[in-house]
């Protein structure tokens, strides 16, 4: 009997034609068919305020869900200003709150940054990667993603444009594939 696990794909950036919304519908077609991901939306949750926790907002309490049911939780995300994107940053406060109640707490994870420049979203993938440290998020070690010329990396279709860059990806997925596995069995 084969296994499925359910990877909830956080994208970093809200713009609906964003290319790292197009890397995750990407990375989707290019898994291993054991890996079933599935785009969480960030961008209408309100800001975590700690007020709020008693009668949290409809969308926390969605999101919040939406983490805990995944078995694994993939990262895509831009850079801005040499960090992660406000709305990522605001997803994780919300997912990992109240105190006990961290519904990113054991998943495995995995974190691809896209950018327009050459380091591929170095600074934005550090933050990202302490801050996941910290919320007991077993990240996958290696490969570690940076990919620069976001403006180049897709055809018309929302596939990958150059070959080996599709290669590569496809071998990120079968390592993310086997770091689920290891994670949940």
């Amino acid at each position: 009997m084969s296994t499925s696990y359910r990877v909830a794909v956080l994208v970093g950036s809200l713009r609906k034609a964003s290319y790292n919304r197009k890397l995750a519908l990407a990375l989707a077609q290019l898994a291993p068919a054991e890996l079933q991901l599935q785009i969480v939306e960030i961008g209408d949750l309100p800001f975590y305020n700690e007020d709020d926790a008693a009668e949290p907002p409809a969308a926390w309490v969605k999101f919040r869900e939406a983490v805990k049911g995944s078995d694994a939780v993939l990262f895509v995300s831009p850079e801005y200003n040499r960090s992660i994107p406000g709305a990522l940053k605001n997803a994780l406060d919300v997912g990992s709150r109240p105190y006990g109640h961290n519904a990113f707490d054991g998943k495995p994870a995995a974190v691809i940054t896209l950018s327009p420049g050459a380091l591929g979203g170095f600074g934005a993938h550090h933050h990202l990667r302490q801050v996941l440290a910290c919320l007991n998020t077993p990240l996958l070690p290696s490969p570690e993603v940076y990919l620069g010329g976001a403006g180049e990396m897709f055809t018309a279709e929302g596939g990958i444009a150059k070959p080996e860059t599709e290669a590569f990806l496809r071998k990120v997925m079968v390592a993310f594939a086997s770091w689920v596995r290891k994670h949940k069995e």
